[in-house]
């Protein structure tokens, strides 16, 4: 199993709104392979954290490779990109639970 985490510092004085119907499609999406998806927005805990996380487990590195070639996931990234100022990503694999 794949696990994709992404990690983003959204620019101040981002649209919030536009942000959360950003989460929300990603939520949504329906790529084949994928295993779970969890998406949000820091609870603030801590000072320093980053905004905005997701975390995707995929059955394998060809479901991941689809879900970051799809269309529909390129396009809420693309609406997406304005609002960050720095971005994290890391894949890696993770025993099957």
């Amino acid at each position: 199993m794949i696990r994709n985490v992404v990690l983003a510092k959204l620019v101040n004085g981002y649209d919030a709104d536009e942000v959360t119907a950003i989460q929300d499609g990603l939520r949504n999406l329906q790529t084949p392979g994928t295993v779970r998806y969890t998406i949000g927005t820091d609870a603030g805990l801590r000072d320093g954290n980053w905004d905005f996380v997701i975390v995707a487990d995929f059955e394998d590195v060809a479901a991941y490779r689809a879900y970051d070639d799809d269309a529909a996931h390129n396009a809420l990234r693309a609406r997406l990109a304005p609002f960050v100022d720095q971005i994290a990503r890391a894949q890696f694999e993770i025993a099957d639970s």
